[in-house]
């Protein structure tokens, strides 16, 4: 029977996961009790869900955990993580702790400039082009005063926009480069219709317009943060030795892409937790971080290190878009409640939470690769996925738990212990 459907859309949600089961589950009845398992039993709570995005059959949890004890900018926060990945929240935990008692956190705005591009072909003379482009200008802001008005009133709006000749790297290619500021609002519905009218005002015989879209590459709007202590602080013991190798090891991730690639998704565990438990856009601030990885034409390390003067210093420069109003900030309960956790921070605060979720994170696995190796600390954490994999009850996890309290975990480690507990032995 053919799989292909006509109007999937319009039927009702029992109608989709009858035709879903009846073409695709493998057990009807267990793959139907399955997705009721994850159905909200709120409904008003559950049609909130529904209507976030089409064809809902369900919702796909993660967990929603806490990292305690940041201090960052000499404030103290408690700060909430969306992830599956175990040890992530444990590893952000204790760097927190660790920093908490050297002064904590640095972190600073460095700019907060978005970008748009209205992108389009044009065959004729540049020069007149130019000429154009130049008597237009202002009538392209203009262009965008119903929409930029409210934006104007909070400090932001569009900044600049420049005429880029783009034709060296491909055929009568140009495009309008427009910056923007958007206050404490992500922007990008603010942006694409401020790039729609634009293009539509600037349209005339001979330009074609490809397309208008805000980019996700955001260099100009950048945040950094750091931590630094003395050498003797660093480490209990071999303070010098460890430093030292911390350095090198994020040399490494400068010239190594391999490494780097890994050492930048470390990163980008901490930042996307934070983000997709505040309801911003995880999938956009992963893109931008690695272009800006990539700026200088090879891919390498987002955060820095050094040794100077006997003190030890560590940081991070990350293009990072965030909004504290709008979208799913104000509508998914949880996101309401992270910002609540968080105390209520703007888009900049917000930044600089985030990068400081990066920053120690990258922290904390760098502390146990120079050391005692990744693995001892994950597959401790991993122990219970493991356990639950293997259909383990309780009392059988508690005499596992100690069993590797100080052996090494490994799947078939800990399944081999599971029998032997089975059978008697």
């Amino acid at each position: 029977m053919s799989k292909v459907i006509t109007g999937f859309s319009k039927l009702s949600k029992s109608e989709k996961i009858d035709w879903l089961a009846e073409n695709y589950f493998q057990d009807k009845k267990k793959g139907i009790e399955t997705l009721e398992q994850y159905k909200n039993q709120d409904a008003k709570l559950q049609q909130l869900h529904d209507e976030f995005i089409e064809n809902t059959i369900s919702n796909f949890y993660v967990p929603y955990a806490i990292a305690p004890n940041f201090i960052i900018n000499g404030k103290s926060l408690a700060i909430p993580m969306a992830i599956e990945e175990s040890s992530v929240v444990a590893a952000a935990a204790l760097t927190a702790k660790f920093w908490s008692t050297k002064g904590g956190f640095i972190a600073n705005v460095i700019s907060t400039t978005k970008i748009g591009q209205v992108h389009f072909t044009y065959k004729g003379n540049v020069s007149e082009l130019r000429q154009y482009f130049s008597s237009i200008k202002d009538d392209l802001i203009i262009a965008t005063d119903h929409i930029t008005s409210n934006m104007r009133k909070r400090g932001g709006g569009i900044v600049d926009i420049e005429l880029r000749d783009k034709t060296e790297e491909l055929e009568d290619y140009f495009q309008l480069h427009v910056k923007f500021e958007t206050g404490d609002s992500m922007g990008a519905n603010f942006i694409n219709s401020c790039l729609e009218a634009i293009a539509s005002a600037f349209e005339k015989e001979g330009i074609s317009i490809i397309m208008s879209i805000l980019s996700n590459y955001v260099p100009e709007c950048l945040v950094r943060a750091e931590v630094s202590c003395s050498i003797e602080d660093f480490f209990e013991e071999d303070a010098d030795l460890y430093a030292q190798k911390f350095v090198q090891a994020v040399e490494i991730a400068k010239i190594e892409p391999y490494r780097a690639v890994t050492h930048n998704k470390g990163i980008m565990n901490g930042i996307d937790a934070v983000v997709l438990a505040t309801g911003n856009d995880f999938r956009a601030v992963a893109a931008g971080a690695h272009a800006y990885a990539a700026k200088d034409g090879k891919y390498k390390s987002l955060t820095h290190a050094k040794i100077e003067d006997g003190q030890f210093k560590f940081w991070i420069e990350i293009p990072l878009s965030l909004g504290t109003v709008g979208g799913l900030t104000k509508l998914h309960p949880l996101a309401k409640l992270s910002m609540e956790i968080l105390q209520g921070p703007n888009a900049s605060e917000l930044m600089q939470i985030v990068a400081v979720a990066g920053l120690a994170q990258n922290f904390a696995a760098l502390r146990a690769l120079t050391t005692t190796g990744i693995q001892q600390g994950h597959m401790k954490m991993h122990l219970m996925n493991i356990l639950n994999q293997l259909e383990a009850n309780v009392h059988e996890k508690e005499l596992i738990i100690q069993e590797f309290k100080k052996n090494a975990v490994s799947h078939s480690a800990v399944a081999e212990c599971l029998h032997k507990i089975r059978t008697g032995h």
